[in-house]
């Protein structure tokens, strides 16, 4: 079963603390919103599982419309409904970033910027001395314990959120976890300086091919969890804000980066919602481009939004996203730089 309440805090980090004990060491972080209520923020570092290394990747100018989609939430927490619709992560589903991108470190070791710690603390710390800077912490809320005194700060009533990490695609001991558009994550916005920061977490023994309902792990026909590799063909370029009245003939443009032709037959388009948009059947030759209507299905909103490629089993191949900065210039294409 999914999370019991998912959603995301929303706070000014005003300390923060590291954990070192050998079974489930975390990032501790002290939170207080606009109405004084605190919270603790319990981020792991460190997987009760082999390999025990956390997966990271951290986008120190994160451009997304997931942060267009947090304006006009409340300071404090929020709990968000299941689906696609709002600002919910997931990982998978998202385009948030490349899995590929994502580097494995230890959690807490000896000097300076070497480990998991370590870099939290380089954005968090940040946020602590920013008093405009705001916090959001995505993830499973527990409390408030009314006669129980955090065991970190020590403010009362106990309070605060954990599971900042990816929540799907677990092995068999964590599977009850696991479900879609719940997802953990930190995105710190620095309003000063119009910058969003975004850091992600995922332990190396979860799965990034998830069932589209239940987010369980699936796996291929000898038993193997498929991982994030090499992606042959990518979404390159979209039209999305075509010159000319509505219906606009939007665009996505598809490159084969692979050294070999890749059918193309049962293939879709989807965007966040999950309308999907048939790409044309038939071989595409390496090193050649497909320019795809989507004159029916999915849609691309000139608010910001995100596409997927999906393979004939309706296995994501690729994703992107594009804010509504991008897809202001009318009749100019979005275009998508190496990922």
């Amino acid at each position: 079963m999914p999370l019991k309440t998912y959603g995301v805090l929303i706070g000014r980090a005003v300390d923060t603390r590291r954990e070192g004990a050998d079974d489930t060491p975390h990032y501790q972080i002290h939170l207080t919103d606009d109405h004084g209520t605190q919270y603790r923020a319990a981020v792991n570092v460190l997987s009760q599982q082999q390999p025990s290394e956390l997966l990271y990747f951290v986008s120190e100018d994160f451009r997304h419309p997931i942060t267009a989609r947090l304006e006009g939430l409340e300071s404090g927490w929020n709990t968000l409904p299941p689906g696609p619709g709002g600002p919910n992560l997931d990982f998978v589903r998202g385009n948030l970033f490349d899995p590929s991108l994502m580097r494995k470190l230890p959690p807490d070791l000896e000097g300076p910027g070497n480990d998991l710690a370590d870099l939290l603390d380089h954005s968090v710390r940040r946020a602590v001395a920013d008093p405009e800077a705001r916090v959001h912490l995505f993830g499973e809320r527990w409390g408030p314990e009314a006669k129980v005194r955090d065991k970190v700060f020590g403010f009362l009533p106990g309070n605060g959120v954990h599971d900042i990490h990816m929540n799907q695609g677990n092995s068999r001991r964590f599977r009850d976890d696991d479900g879609v558009w719940q997802d953990g994550g930190l995105l710190i916005h620095f309003p000063a300086q119009s910058r969003w920061v975004g850091i992600f977490l995922a332990f190396q023994s979860q799965s990034w091919k998830t069932d589209d309902v239940t987010g369980h792990a699936i796996e291929d026909v000898d038993g193997s969890r498929p991982v994030p590799g090499t992606r042959p063909v990518r979404i390159v370029a979209a039209l999305v804000n075509p010159r000319g009245p509505a219906p606009e003939a939007e665009t996505v443009t598809l490159l084969n980066a692979s050294p070999a032709p890749v059918d193309l037959t049962g293939w879709h388009l989807q965007d966040r919602l999950g309308r999907l948009s048939a790409v044309p059947p038939g071989p595409l030759a390496t090193g050649a481009c497909l320019t795809v209507r989507l004159s029916d299905g999915a849609q691309l909103g000139n608010h910001g939004g995100e596409i997927s490629l999906l393979d004939a089993k309706r296995l994501k191949v690729d994703g992107v996203s594009y804010t509504a900065e991008q897809a202001g210039q009318e009749g100019w294409s979005v275009v998508f730089s190496a990922r």
